[in-house]
């Protein structure tokens, strides 16, 4: 319990050294003050009401809670000693409610006990001041914290912002670059049924129907990229390995073939039940096979397989395209890299399929394993847990 000799008594002007031109840099706030030494209360509300800040006083950690659900604060004064619930018990209840977790707690004690000190820090606090405390300390101290939750509140909202335009902007885009290409490919289409078919129209129609393809597939591929950064939502169930990937290599027989290359797909006998996300998995299978055909020369031949192994079941793929050099394995996994290898036919490549594979695959508990020489193609493994038997 404090009392109000901890204090030092308030000067009715705020002392020179106190302010070093602090007062122009930080806006005034709503501080509550949790004590139940009204005294207490009284002698910090007169340093800092100096500021032009508003205090809200509480008598104890009950009342705080009840206050805090009225109006929530810019910065929390809380003593350690109090009857009842004490501070560091008010502390972490503050913090276990989400809207009241970055509110900063700024501990005011008489005691010096280090032991004290780390209890007060690990239940949530920010700081720690020791009473009897000089008006420039206290005043220094709850400038600092202020200054730090409003550049981490500015910090929240632009986020905020720069993921609702995104949102706004990716989702407009999608549906414009999808009506693109199709509108392109139907011309396609109503040139060749025509019998008059014009090369010159043609080959503008698969210009414009490419380029559209290239951005909607950077498009879907930088908002994959947004939502792994947002954090990732895995759903682990029990799925065949197999039928995932047989539905995958389906979705790109056509357009290997276009390249006259030819995916040689085969499931060795056994259980190919793996414990993954259906997302994760289709998006993980599809980024290394859009690879693999992308940077496959014209006329080679993409090999997958499907692997039941004990405790797990493998998924790999190898292509016979230019492989990975010494060079490409550090910036792999990074965003918007391009590595050594290009295209073979003009693909886009947008540099962040294997960094969404990368996230995809530890979220999903499953490992990545890669084989590559130069000159000598590439061989993906993906090693993905079977479901525990209980």
């Amino acid at each position: 319990m404090s009392s109000p000799a901890d204090f030092p008594l308030p000067a009715s002007r705020p002392e020179p050294e106190a302010t070093p031109h602090s007062e122009a840099r930080v806006r005034p706030a709503c501080i509550l003050v949790v004590d139940d030494q009204p005294a207490n209360i009284q002698i910090v509300g007169g340093i800092l009401g100096q500021l032009g800040h508003e205090i809200v006083p509480a008598a104890d950690g009950p009342t705080a809670l009840r206050k805090l659900a009225v109006r929530r604060p810019d910065l929390i004064l809380m003593d350690l000693f109090m009857p009842g619930m004490d501070g560091c018990e008010t502390c972490r209840q503050i913090h276990s409610h989400p809207e009241w977790s970055g509110i900063p707690v700024i501990f005011l004690s008489a005691a010096d006990d280090k032991d004290l000190v780390v209890r007060a820090m690990e239940s949530g606090g920010v700081d720690y001041v020791t009473k009897p405390f000089h008006h420039a300390e206290l005043l220094v101290r709850v400038q600092t914290q202020l200054a730090l939750k409003s550049a981490r509140d500015q910090l929240a909202q632009l986020a905020e912002d720069k993921d609702e335009l995104i949102g706004i902007l990716t989702h407009d885009l999608k549906g414009h670059l999808a009506g693109i290409e199709m509108s392109a490919r139907l011309l396609q289409e109503c040139v060749r049924r025509s019998g008059q078919a014009d090369a010159r129209v043609e080959r503008l129609a698969e210009n414009i129907a490419c380029s559209g393809g290239g951005l909607l597939s950077f498009v879907k591929e930088f908002l994959a990229n947004v939502a792994a950064d947002h954090g990732l939502t895995i759903k682990l169930e029990n799925l065949n390995l197999a039928a995932a990937a047989g539905a995958v290599v389906e979705r790109y027989r056509e357009i290997a073939a276009r390249k006259q290359i030819v995916i040689d797909f085969q499931v060795s006998e056994g259980d190919a039940t793996v414990l993954a996300d259906s997302m994760a998995l289709d998006k993980i299978l599809e980024n290394l096979v859009s690879n693999a055909v992308k940077f496959s020369p014209l006329g080679r031949r993409i090999h997958i397989r499907v692997r039941p192994q004990p405790g797990r079941v493998d998924w790999c793929i190898r292509d016979e395209g230019p492989g990975f050099r010494t060079d490409d394995h550090d910036p792999m996994f990074r965003r918007y890299r391009r590595l050594s290898a290009r295209p073979t036919a003009g693909e886009p490549s947008t540099g962040l399929g294997l960094s969404i594979v990368r996230r995809l695959i530890e979220a999903s508990k499953a490992e990545l394993v890669l084989e590559s020489a130069p000159g000598e193609g590439a061989c993906w493994r993906v090693r993905l847990p079977r479901p525990s038997q209980t």
